[in-house]
């Protein structure tokens, strides 16, 4: 009888290989160790390899791998490499192993649908109209599902990526290739902004909140007074209470905080620091001149006070010739600044990712510092998310989606509302709307509220000790990201318009 025994393991030359690094691994050319010349686990680079070929099609659903002795005998590897890497392949759900028959690729699941992260776009009526919570200052999402999309998969090849000791152990403090690659990111993230900043002045921090405290920690106790603008973020008031300390309001106008006035208070109060952000404040809407910059760098050397300059909103910024705008305070005055980078509003709040730009590296080592005795760590997860996105330039077109996204509900707004009524910025996501007499803030946010659309009113922004005669304005922030859609956006917008046009006494009564 003639033997039918099929060998498994024969090479079949049409069958897959993986595209490894020519240099390297495809020619077997590993270390010692098991590394690829660029410094990764060949085993990683194949599971990599293979993620890559099922997402691009050159690997379908169905289709039989190599087997593991013959796909090793073809690209000069021992077994265990190979056969670990398919293992590999399987935690990460990219293939099925059967025995006796090999191993396949899986049937990829379908993404979940756009309509899961974006209410329809239909005009809200009726009872149907959901409420629209205005309170935090949300980005808007963006309506490119192509983008959506291909950050969703750019973050699981991120995390899916990671080696097991990033994920399941702390990291360590050796400054180890993972650590370098995610402040190669940061600087390179950071470069339109601040140009020059080398990697032992940058710390990574949990988010812009995180940073804040490690700031406040490191450079007050208890009792001490610092100076914010006397609008200022409230997540800055919470931390510094938390803290015991006495906050400051320094005088602004319709330029932001004015330099001039600030001389007298510092000299006065002798703070610990000065907070402000000079870039698309919050809730102001105003970006600080140059001018004034200058003015307020020269006076931070003059009086040998430290700053903290928050710019999560640098970012989005464009003057129109540039995409830059005016440079941040910590271009201007390095060797007084501690400059926060939050990811939040110019990419997105769930990453939690903050860069910290110190004076110098002893200030960073001593940030650092801080850090671990208060968040401890940024998280390596969310990091390696924004490393990635920065990366494959998907975080620039996040940040351009988003730029466009608020110029189209700013647009909204200026057609809806009455000239002068408000204050805002092209690239902003909210406005900081004045309120006409005889309305008050708190009734025009109450009558809000009944509609189903809360915003802040001024109060939650107001510095602990404002100057003497300065009022806190009638004044709320809207916030136009919150708004699901530019449908929705255009409705919150018209109900604004409508209660502006009445009095409180025609807005509604509540019994």
């Amino acid at each position: 009888m003639t033997d039918m025994t099929v060998d498994h393991d024969a090479p079949d030359p049409t069958e897959w290989l993986p595209r490894l690094d020519r240099a390297n691994a495809a020619a077997g050319h590993t270390g010692a160790d098991g590394q690829t010349g660029k410094g990764k686990p060949v085993y990683l680079a194949i599971a990599d390899a293979i993620a890559e070929d099922v997402r691009a099609g050159r690997l379908v659903p169905g289709q039989r791998l190599p087997p593991q002795r013959a796909l090793a005998a073809r690209i000069g590897l021992d077994f265990t490499t190979v056969s670990r890497a398919y293992g590999e392949a399987r935690r990460r759900g990219l293939v099925d192993a059967h025995v006796g028959q090999g191993t396949f690729v899986r049937a990829a699941a379908p993404p979940p649908p756009l309509a899961a992260l974006v209410r329809p776009v239909a005009e809200p009526r009726g009872n149907d109209r959901p409420f629209i919570d205005m309170t935090m200052n949300q980005p808007p999402i963006p309506d490119h599902p192509a983008l959506l999309d291909a950050l969703r998969r750019s973050a699981a090849d991120a995390v899916l990526g990671l080696e097991a000791g990033r994920f399941l152990r702390y990291p360590d403090n050796s400054g180890g290739d993972g650590a370098a690659a995610d402040k190669a990111a940061a600087l390179r993230w950071l470069h339109p902004r601040l140009p020059g900043v080398t990697a032992e002045r940058l710390i990574l921090c949990p988010g812009t909140q995180g940073a804040l405290l490690a700031l406040l920690t490191l450079l007050t106790r208890p009792g001490d007074t610092v100076i914010a603008e006397a609008m200022t973020y409230p997540g800055f008031k919470a931390a510094a209470r938390q803290l015991g300390l006495t906050v400051i309001g320094a005088p602004m106008d319709a330029d932001g905080l004015d330099p001039d006035a600030l001389r007298p208070l510092i000299e006065r109060h002798r703070p610990a620091l000065l907070y402000c952000m000079p870039t698309l404040h919050n809730p102001t809407a105003t970006t600080l001149p140059l001018n004034r910059r200058r003015a307020l760098a020269a006076l931070l050397r003059d009086q040998a006070l430290f700053a903290i300059e928050d710019d999560i909103y640098g970012p989005l910024l464009s003057d129109g010739a540039t995409d830059d705008g005016p440079p941040p305070l910590a271009a201007l005055a390095p060797d007084r600044v501690f400059h926060i980078h939050g990811l939040a509003k110019c990419l997105s709040p769930a990453l939690r990712v903050a860069y910290v730009v110190a004076p110098d590296a002893r200030q960073a080592l001593r940030v650092t510092g801080a850090l671990r005795a208060t968040t401890l760590m940024a998280s390596p997860l969310t990091t390696a998310i924004a490393t990635r996105w920065i990366g494959e330039g998907l975080a620039d077109r996040l940040r351009d989606a988003l730029r466009d996204e608020a110029r189209a509900r700013q647009s909204l707004a200026a057609a809806a509302l009455p000239p002068g009524c408000f204050v805002a910025d092209p690239q902003g996501f909210h406005l900081w709307l004045t309120v006409p007499p005889p309305w008050t803030r708190g009734e025009f946010a109450t009558h809000l509220r009944t509609r189903g659309i809360a915003a802040v009113v001024s109060d939650t922004f107001a510095a602990g000790d404002t100057a003497p005669g300065e009022a806190v304005p009638e004044a709320l922030r809207v916030c136009l990201g919150a708004a699901a859609n530019r449908a929705e956006c255009r409705w919150v917008l018209s109900v604004i318009a409508e209660a502006l046009e009445q009095s409180p006494a025609l807005a509604g009564v509540i019994v």
